[in-house]
């Protein structure tokens, strides 16, 4: 297997017997322990001069230290092991830890396997460790295994050794030995070797044919190293309760001679009680170097082990050469892991070395590829347009991820019970709750690899399954755990099988279940009813789904920078907190919250924050309303809005278009403040014809939390804004000039509602929000939430006397009940991104078509000589803004919104943009945001890590 070469011989010529002898050993270290221990290890080291040293749990800091530490102790570079399985996260932590392998084995396709190699391997490497004791190549042919289990690829022979030859070549592609375990298979066994010696009872044509496949296999692939195990194979040696570990006939004959391994072979941790039954420790470490093995991995008595070893040799029981042949095939290995030119850890940026931005998109990209529909009956999967779900928690209390992702996309009611037994009276109360709900899923969490343990379910949770299928009720379940559990469970319609209980595979299944993305993987064992390799490909809605930056080509460290932006902004009181949402080619790849609701109180910003959109309800509220009735030929953008409101003819507003008021083009002041200032009886007082501190039937719309304002006042408005004055042309003939102006978007309004008999926020309530599932973009958002999820704006002194929390901030929208054409609408960065990528994809999404595309493409593109387009504000063609990215195309399109928000899309980068804040609070002068021109900055990261992606 490894080459020859000048090092590694003349490494061998220089070292002494003992030195030699030495090598034989790899030795148990911890990074988690204290100098005492770390000072006996280094002494070690110094003594007996170790083949390697052993690493278990720890941290990748601690552990890269001891690692220079040591290796600056050895006269031969050491060997670092770990086992590494699914990663540094087996043995360190804040460190990745990937896919189990039986998850893995429900992945199609075997180059994400490699994948994952190189990125284990590439691990390894910066923190210094160069044997990676992975991959297990075991069968997992008995669910009763106690110790393999979901460390197995599966019960297939195929499809372990393709899986296990990938990771082999991923690892070693990185130049890290790869270890293949537990030889000759320790898959088909019930018994675990850390506490006794199991023993795998089958014929030597079988163990050919199955166990030994995948070792065959890698072998032909050029295998680095293998792990022998401690089991008793009768077959091929007879001796009573002679481990695998120890035989020579298993070792030298069927592994060395019949199969033509040449590599490294280690034994298994040699303080496992499977072995040390067979003698004291210092003799089996002997017998296990008699019996093939090249080195003895964690010995007990490692220095009584020496001397046995010495002993041997002096009593002519091994000769030189027997140790200079293992010695030699030690140093080739090393030369391989390129320890000929060893160079200490480099501790800076460690840890964001290991747990780069693509190293937790490659976790993600692998769970994916894994969750399985194994049953679908009558398309139960995916849950389409607005069926309600009733989301039945096993295992698991409070909201799960699995319940909080779901319920992004569907009309989910969650009952969550955390022990696995819910008793009668809770089953009956689940069961009466779950009545109205249209599909049933039930998550079961959790889920252990014990079958005497009955998988940790509950008879009553099982009953519980049943119950819903003999009811008729549409049921779903997903197990997080172990597949095998299949064998205990009733029929469903549908069963998702996740594999795992961990955030990332509950947020993938749910993804799966509402349509967000579609099943790719398999059934990785035969279990229950259903065969191995059973898996549905199920169909995606066209929503947008969450995924990982550098799995649709943006570089997520480059939007780690975006943490110091926001950061920095709220140290600098820009604003109290904001959230950032990044979506592309259909994901959401970045959604983060920052800071909280106010400097000086403990709430924090979270995802489902209510943010005051202010000039932002222009295109996600009236915009789209003027769309939709567009598309219906109930507008016209070249009518005057007269011929819609009569009211405003014989006024100097008679002649202005539908068009005109779209871009900000009608001659309209930009703000009208007598609108507000007329219903005040001085600066600081407010008429009591207008306003009360009491709700009542005259005085019914709200205007602050505590204040009121008569009904009647909206009609004041209106008459106020006909009444306003208008700006002045050059000419007669001339069009107005460009003026910003929030009263041409009332007057939209005012057109919609006329057009369709009902006020402007039932009509995009109806049309598009509701039918989206949009929950968390509402007016008035008090009559659905309370203050607390509400980030405040402005301690208005200057009119409503109060801190405003829940209702909106602009003046004359107050006025008008919260509802206007220009202002009032709250939101989240999560609803916006669903409206706005329904744009994107020229008015479609989950499969409707609410907006036909040539309408969006009427309204995005840029009219005339105006710097708008219809509605949207479109980048600059000159001049430097504070808002916007000068990367943005000039196909994009957004708005900005006065409290400090700004949403945007650029179809050519298929990017979408938002940002939202509260920049207003406590005081609207504040103007920090445009001065440390933040949303740009932020927004120019997302660009940024657009043109420094690199594939995956």
């Amino acid at each position: 297997m490894f080459p020859e070469n000048a090092w590694a011989d003349s490494i061998l010529a220089a070292l002494t017997i003992d030195e030699k002898i030495g090598q034989f050993f790899m030795i148990s270290a911890y990074s988690n322990r204290r100098e005492p221990e770390y000072k006996a290890v280094e002494e070690l080291i110094h003594r007996y001069n170790p083949g390697g040293i052993l690493f278990f749990q720890g941290g990748p800091g601690r552990q890269a230290v001891l690692t220079n530490r040591y290796q600056a102790a050895a006269r031969v570079p050491l060997l670092i092991g770990l086992d590494a399985e699914w990663g540094l996260g087996m043995r360190l932590d804040s460190t990745i830890s990937y896919p189990r392998q039986m998850t893995l084995g429900a992945i199609r396709d075997n180059d994400l396997i490699y994948q994952m190699g190189l990125e284990i391997g590439r691990q390894c490497r910066r923190i210094g460790v160069n044997v990676n004791f992975a991959p297990v190549a075991d069968i997992n042919t008995n669910p009763r295994n106690p110790v393999i289990g979901n460390r197995s690829f599966g019960d297939n022979k195929v499809n372990v050794a393709g899986k296990a030859s990938a990771y082999m070549r991923g690892l070693q592609h990185q130049q890290v030995i790869a270890v293949a375990k537990h030889f000759p298979g320790h898959g088909d066994t019930d018994t675990d070797s850390h506490h006794a010696l199991p023993v795998l009872k089958h014929s030597r044509e079988r163990l050919i044919e199955e166990e030994l496949f995948p070792f065959r296999r890698m072998i032909r692939d050029s295998l680095t190293a293998v792990m022998s195990g401690h089991l008793h194979v009768p077959a091929i040696d007879m001796t009573e309760a002679m481990p695998a570990s120890l035989s020579s006939n298993m070792l030298e004959g069927v592994l060395r001679k019949e199969m033509g391994f040449k590599g490294l072979l280690f034994t298994d941790a040699m303080n496992m009680k499977g072995v040390l039954k067979s003698g004291k420790p210092s003799e089996v470490n002997l017998k296990a170097l008699l019996a093939g093995n090249d080195i003895i991995l964690a010995p007990e008595s490692f220095k009584e082990s020496v001397e046995a070893v010495k002993a041997a040799f002096n009593d002519g029981l091994i000769d030189e050469a027997f140790i200079n042949g293992k010695v030699k095939r030690i140093l080739k290995a090393k030369y391989f892991a390129g320890l000929a030119e060893y160079r200490p850890v480099d501790l800076y940026n460690l840890a964001k070395d290991i747990n780069s931005s693509r190293a937790v998109s490659l976790n993600r990209e692998l769970v994916e590829a894994s969750v399985a529909v194994i049953r679908n009956r009558g398309d139960l999967i995916p849950v389409a347009g607005k069926q309600q779900v009733a989301l039945i928690s096993v295992g698991e209390q409070g909201e799960t991820a699995f319940f909080k992702m779901l319920g992004r996309f569907a009309d989910a009611r969650h009952f969550s019970y955390r022990k696995m037994s819910p008793d009668k009276r809770e089953l009956a109360g689940i069961l009466k709750g779950t009545e109205r709900y249209d599909k049933v899923v039930v998550a079961l969490h959790h889920v252990s690899s014990s079958k005497s343990a009955n998988y940790n379910i509950d008879p009553e949770a099982v009953r519980m399954i049943d119950t819903l299928r003999r009811s008729g009720k549409k049921t779903a379940v997903c197990i997080f755990g172990t597949p095998y559990a299949l064998d205990i469970l009733p029929e469903s319609e549908a069963v998702i099988v996740a594999y795992q209980n961990d955030v990332t595979a509950q947020e993938t299944a749910a993804q799966v279940v509402a349509g967000a993305i579609g099943a790719q993987g398999v059934l990785a064992v035969a279990a229950g009813q259903f065969e191995r390799g059973a898996g549905i490909r199920t169909s995606t809605l066209d929503k947008l789904a969450y995924g990982a930056p550098d799995l649709v080509g943006l570089n997520g460290e480059v939007l780690t920078s975006i943490d110091y932006l926001a950061n920095d902004a709220i140290a600098k009181k820009a604003f109290p907190g904001c959230q950032v949402l990044i979506a592309h080619s259909g994901k959401i790849v970045f959604e983060k919250s920052y800071g909280k609701l106010t400097y000086d109180q403990p709430g924090q910003v979270s995802p489902e924050t209510l943010y005051d959109l202010a000039s932002v309800t222009k295109v996600m509220s009236t915009l789209q309303a003027v769309m939709l009735l567009y598309d219906s030929k109930k507008i016209a953008l070249d009518k005057k809005v007269s011929f819609y409101l009569p009211e405003l003819k014989g006024t100097d507003k008679q002649d202005i278009t539908i068009k005109e008021l779209l871009v900000h083009q009608a001659g309209l002041k930009s703000f009208y403040p007598k609108l507000w200032k007329s219903t005040m009886l001085s600066p600081t007082e407010l008429s009591g014809k207008y306003y009360s501190s009491q709700s009542d039937s005259a005085y019914s719309l709200r205007v602050a939390p505590t204040l009121f304002a008569r009904s009647t006042v909206k009609d004041s408005v209106w008459k106020w804004i006909i009444e306003s004055p208008m700006a002045k042309r050059s000419a007669p003939s001339r069009p107005y000039p460009y003026i910003y102006s929030d009263l041409g978007f009332f007057m939209l309004q005012k057109t919609v509602e006329r057009i369709t008999g009902t006020s402007l926020d039932a009509f995009v309530s109806k049309n598009l929000y509701e039918p989206l599932g949009l929950a968390h973009l509402l007016y008035n958002p008090l009559e659905r939430y309370e203050a607390a999820v509400i980030a405040p704006t402005e301690d208005d002194s200057r009119f409503r006397g109060e801190l405003l929390q829940g209702t909106v901030h602009d003046q004359m929208a107050a006025l008008c009940g919260g509802v206007a054409g220009h202002a009032g609408l709250f939101g989240n960065a999560r609803d916006l991104a669903v409206l706005l990528q329904m744009n994107l994809w020229k008015g479609r999404y989950a499969g409707k078509q609410y907006i036909r595309p040539e309408t969006i493409e009427l309204f995005t593109k840029m009219q005339g000589n105006s710097p708008r387009a219809l509605g949207w504000n479109k980048p600059r063609t000159s001049g430097n803004s504070s808002f916007l990215s000068e990367l943005a195309s000039p196909a994009s399109y957004g708005h900005t919104g006065f409290t400090g928000n700004l949403v945007w899309v650029d179809p050519e980068k298929d990017l979408v943009f938002i940002f939202l804040s509260n920049r207003v609070y406590p005081n609207a002068d504040n103007n920090r945001i445009n001065s440390l021109k933040t949303r740009r900055r932020i927004q120019d990261v997302a660009y940024e890590a657009l043109l420094r992606s690199e594939p995956m």
